[in-house]
C-alpha cells in the first residue's frame, strides 16, 4: 500500500511540481543566452580590453619617440655702431628630434610586468563576473520552475478546497455537521486563495529576475534531467577552490602587481640613459641671407640626485600597498574557503530536505485518506481533514522548494570552487578569449580603432 502511494505522490508531482510541456528552453540554453546577453558581463569584457592597453602603454618606455617643432616670426633690429644699419627679417626655424631610451633603471621592464599582472587579474575578475552571470541565470530558471510549481499546487489546493466547501454546504442541509464546519470550510478556501495570489506574484517576481539576467522573458521551460558533475568530497571542493577561484586568483596577481610596482619607484632612484639625434635647420635668425643647418648625435645621462623626498615617499607608500595587497590575498583566501564550506552545507542539507520531504508527503497522503475515511463516519471533524489536507499540501511545497534549493547549491558550489564557466558547463556557444584581444594591442605603434 505504501509503495504504490510513493509511486502516485510521484507521478502527482511530476505533473504538477516538475511541468515540462514539450518544446522547452533547457537550462543549458538559458545559461548560453546569459553568456552571448548579458550586459554586465558585456561591460567586464570591455574593461579587461581597456586594461590590455596599459601593457602597451608600459611597452612605449623602449620605443624611440619622434617630435617635430616650427617657429616663425618678425624681427626688426637696429645698429648704432659705426655703421648704422636696420632691417627686417623673419627667423624661422623647423627642427625633428628622435629619443631612444636605452637603460631606465629597470623601470620598463617593472613597469611591464606590473601592468601584464594587471591583466592577468582582470581576466580572473572577468572569470569571476561570468561565473556570478551564470550562476544567476540558473537561479532565475530554477526559481521560475520553483515557483511555477507553487503556483500549480495552490491551484490544486483551491479546486479542492472548492469542492470540500461545497460538499461541507450540502452536508449542512441534510443536518450532518454544523454552520460551524462550513465556515472552516470558508475560511480555510479563503486562506488558499491568498497563498494562489502570493504564488502569483513570486512568479511575476521570478520572471522578471530572469529576463534581466538572460535578456528574454522565459517562455516553455523544464526541469533539468540531472544535477551537474561535483565534487566527490567538501576536502576536494576546497582544492578546486585553491586552484581555480577566480577571487583568489585575481588577489594574487594583484598582490605581484604590488610587487612590481615597489620595483619601479625605486627606479626613480638610478640612472637613465638616452640616445638623442636631432636635425634643425634656421632663416633669417641674423639677417635676411642668414642660414644655418645643425646636426647632432648625442648620449644622455640623468642621474638623480635629490628629489625633495617625493621619490623615498612614493616607495613608502608602494611598500605599504604590497603589504596591504598581501593581507586582502589571505583575507580573500579566508573567504573562500568559508563559501566552500558553506556551499557544501547547503548543498548537503537541500539533499536531506528532499528525502525528508518525500517520507513527509508519503506520511501525509496516507493521514489524509485516513482522516477522509474517518470524517465520513462521525470520528473525525471537518477541521481535521482541513488540516490534513494542508500538511499535504505544505509537504509537497517543501519538496518542491528543497529541490530547487538543491539545483542552485549545487552549482553554487561549483562556482566557489571555479568550475561554473562556459567551458567547463559546454555551454553551445563561441567561447570569449580575453587573450585575442591582448595579442592586438600589446606591440600596436599606431591606430586608434577598437573591436
Amino acid at each position: 500500500m505504501k509503495k504504490k502511494l510513493y509511486q502516485a505522490t510521484l507521478s502527482c508531482l511530476a505533473v504538477t511540481a516538475l511541468y515540462s510541456p514539450a518544446h522547452s528552453e533547457t537550462l543549458k540554453e538559458a545559461m548560453a543566452a546569459a553568456y552571448l546577453n548579458n550586459p554586465t558581463l558585456q561591460a567586464k569584457r570591455a574593461s579587461v580590453r581597456a586594461i590590455d592597453e596599459t601593457v602597451s602603454q608600459a611597452k612605449s618606455g623602449w620605443r624611440p619617440s619622434v617630435v617635430g617643432s616650427g617657429r616663425y616670426g618678425y624681427k626688426h633690429s637696429e645698429s648704432v655702431a659705426t655703421f648704422a644699419s636696420s632691417g627686417n627679417t623673419n627667423p624661422r626655424n623647423l627642427s625633428l628630434e628622435v629619443r631612444q631610451p636605452v637603460f631606465k633603471s629597470m623601470k620598463t621592464v617593472n613597469t611591464v610586468n606590473e601592468a601584464r599582472s594587471q591583466v592577468n587579474a582582470a581576466r580572473e575578475e572577468l572569470m569571476g563576473v561570468e561565473q556570478k552571470i551564470l550562476l544567476d541565470s540558473v537561479t532565475a530558471y530554477i526559481n521560475v520552475l520553483r515557483d511555477m510549481a507553487v503556483l500549480d499546487l495552490t491551484k490544486s489546493n483551491v479546486a479542492v478546497l472548492k469542492r470540500q466547501l461545497e460538499a461541507s454546504e450540502d452536508r449542512f442541509r441534510v443536518g450532518e455537521i454544523t454552520r460551524t464546519d462550513v465556515a472552516q470550510s470558508k475560511a480555510r478556501l479563503s486562506r488558499s486563495l491568498s497563498e494562489k495570489i502570493k504564488a502569483e506574484s513570486a512568479l511575476t517576481a521570478s520572471r522578471a529576475a530572469y529576463m534581466k539576467t538572460v535578456g528574454n522573458a522565459p517562455a516553455d521551460i523544464e526541469r533539468p534531467a540531472s544535477l551537474p558533475a561535483m565534487p566527490a568530497s567538501e576536502e576536494a571542493a576546497l582544492e578546486m577552490a585553491r586552484n581555480n577561484n577566480p577571487k583568489l586568483r585575481a588577489a594574487e596577481y594583484i598582490e605581484n602587481a604590488a610587487g612590481y610596482n615597489v620595483k619601479r619607484q625605486f627606479g626613480n632612484l638610478g640612472p637613465s640613459v638616452d640616445v638623442v639625434a636631432r636635425l634643425s635647420k634656421s632663416w633669417e635668425n641674423f639677417s635676411q641671407t642668414d642660414t644655418s643647418t645643425a646636426k647632432e648625435i648625442v648620449a644622455e645621462m640623468t642621474i638623480p640626485l635629490y628629489q625633495s623626498g617625493s621619490v623615498s615617499s612614493n616607495i613608502r607608500q608602494a611598500r605599504q600597498v604590497e603589504n596591504q595587497r598581501r593581507l586582502e590575498s589571505i583575507a580573500v583566501e579566508r573567504d573562500v574557503t568559508e563559501q566552500v564550506r558553506n556551499a557544501w552545507e547547503g548543498y548537503r542539507e537541500a539533499t536531506a530536505r528532499i528525502a525528508s520531504s518525500e517520507d513527509q508527503i508519503i506520511a501525509n497522503d496516507i493521514a489524509l485518506e485516513g482522516v477522509r475515511q474517518e470524517s465520513e463516519v462521525g470520528s473525525r471533524t471537518t477541521l481535521d481533514v482541513l488540516d490534513a489536507e494542508q500538511e499535504l499540501l505544505d509537504s509537497r511545497v517543501s519538496l518542491v522548494r528543497a529541490q530547487g534549493d538543491q539545483y542552485i547549491a549545487a552549482y553554487n558550489l561549483l562556482s566557489v570552487a571555479g568550475k561554473l564557466t562556459a567551458n567547463e558547463m559546454q555551454l553551445d556557444v563561441t567561447l570569449y578569449d580575453p587573450s585575442a584581444n591582448s595579442k592586438k594591442v600589446d606591440n600596436k605603434f599606431f591606430g586608434w580603432d577598437i573591436e
